[in-house]
C-alpha cells in the first residue's frame, strides 16, 4: 500500500540541489501494533509517520536530534549529509507530517585516509552540546565537532579519535554508532560517550568509551541477543537509553530500547541495562537507527525514533513518538 501511495519514492539519492525545500508525503500510523493498545513495555505509543519524497531524497537517516522548540530537527545521513526540517502536528498534538525538509552536504569532514566515499563520510551518531554538533563517523573512526550556528555550510572546528585501549580496534563497518552527551552535573561531568555498533571485547560485549573527565577510558555494554546498537541519548536523571536493532533473514527484524545508569560506568567495567521496550515485525518498525528524547509541556519524557531506509525499495522511513512511563 505504501509503495502504491508513493510510486516513485524509492531508490533515490540525496538532493542534487542543496538547501531547497523538498516536499515530503506522509502517512499517519495510528497503531504501533494492530489491536494491541498503546502500552508497550515502559512506553506509550503517541503516533507515527511513514514518509517519502518523490525522488527518494529522504533516506539513510542514522541519527536525529530535536531542537529546543520541539518542532525543528537536525538529522544526519550515512551518506555524509545533513537533513533538517519541521515536525507538523494535528489538533490533538499527534505527528501529522514534515515541513520545510532540506538536505545539505557535510563540508570538510572527509577523511584523508581514503578516497572511498563510505570511508570518508559514513556519519552514524550525532549529539548537540555546548554550541556544537558532534558527529561520529565509522570506517575511519573519528568525532567531528561542527558549530551549531551555520553548521550547514561550516567545516569541522576539530576532529578527535575515540578513546581506545592499546591494541583495540573498532570494526570497519561496526564502529561508533551512538554518541551521547552526559549531563554536566552527573557522574561523567558532561563527557561525550560513544558505543560501538558491532565491535566487541573477548566476551562479545560492545566496546564503548568516555572521551574525557574522571571516567575517561573504555568500558563495555553487555550484548544481549542478536541486537546491534544504533543510537542513544542521556536523560536528565543521568540514565541513558540505547536503541538497538536486529535486521536480517536469520535473526528477523527487531527493535529494542534499553536503559542504563551512568554511575555504573568506569574504565574496564561492563554495564548491563534493563529493557524499556522490545518490538518485532508485527509492530510498525523497520531498520531503526535514530533515537532522541525531549521533555514535553506536561513534564513527561517523549522519545522520537527514526528508521534508515538505505534508499532501498524494501525499507521505509519511519518517525515514531512514544512517552516514557516512569
Amino acid at each position: 500500500m505504501f509503495a502504491a501511495f508513493f510510486p516513485v519514492a524509492f531508490g533515490g539519492q540525496p538532493a542534487k540541489v542543496e538547501g531547497e525545500a523538498i516536499p515530503v508525503k506522509s502517512l499517519v500510523i495510528d497503531e504501533f501494533k494492530r489491536g494491541a493498545g498503546i502500552r508497550f513495555g515502559q512506553l506509550e505509543y503517541l503516533g507515527g509517520l511513514v514518509m517519502a519524497t518523490k525522488n527518494g531524497e529522504m533516506g539513510a537517516v542514522s541519527s536525529i536530534r530535536i531542537l529546543p522548540d520541539q518542532k525543528h530537527f537536525i538529522s544526519i545521513m550515512d551518506t555524509g549529509h545533513w537533513a533538517v526540517g519541521e515536525i507538523a502536528r494535528d489538533a490533538d498534538g499527534k505527528l501529522s507530517g514534515i515541513k520545510d525538509y532540506k538536505i545539505h552536504s557535510m563540508i570538510g569532514s572527509a577523511s584523508r585516509k581514503s578516497k572511498d566515499h563510505k570511508d570518508n563520510l559514513d556519519a552514524e551518531g550525532m549529539v548537540i552540546a555546548d554550541g556544537h554538533i558532534y558527529v561520529s563517523f565509522e570506517r575511519d573512526h573519528r568525532i567531528a565537532a561542527f558549530p551549531l550556528e551555520g553548521f550547514e555550510t561550516s567545516t569541522p572546528l576539530s576532529i578527535e579519535k575515540p578513546v581506545l585501549d592499546d591494541g583495540v580496534k573498532l570494526r570497519n563497518n561496526g564502529g561508533m554508532e551512538a554518541i551521547l552527551k552526559s549531563p554536566d552535573d552527573g557522574s561523567l561531568k558532561g563527557a561525550l560517550v560513544y558505543v560501538a555498533e558491532r565491535s566487541y571485547n573477548d566476551k562479545g560485549d560492545f566496546i564503548a568509551g568516555v572521551q574525557s573527565g574522571p571516567a575517561k577510558g573504555m568500558f563495555f555494554v553487555e550484548r544481549v541477543g542478536a541486537y546491534d546498537v544504533t543510537d542513544g541519548v542521556f536523560l536528565k536523571d543521568g540514565t541513558f537509553l540505547l536503541l538497538e536493532r536486529k535486521f536480517g533473514l536469520k535473526e528477523g527484524i527487531g527493535m529494542r530500547i534499553r536503559r542504563f545508569h551512568s554511575s555504573d560506568i568506569a574504565p574496564g567495567k561492563t554495564v548491563g541495562g534493563t529493557v524499556v521496550m522490545e518490538a518485532d515485525f508485527s509492530h510498525q518498525i523497520d531498520n531503526m537507527e535514530g533515537l532522541d528524547a525531549f521533555t514535553a509541556a506536561d513534564g513527561s519524557t517523549h522519545l522520537i525514533v527514526t528508521s534508515d531506509d538505505n534508499h532501498s525499495l524494501l525499507e521505509r522511513n519511519l518517525l515514531l513518538e512514544f512517552k516514557l512511563v516512569e
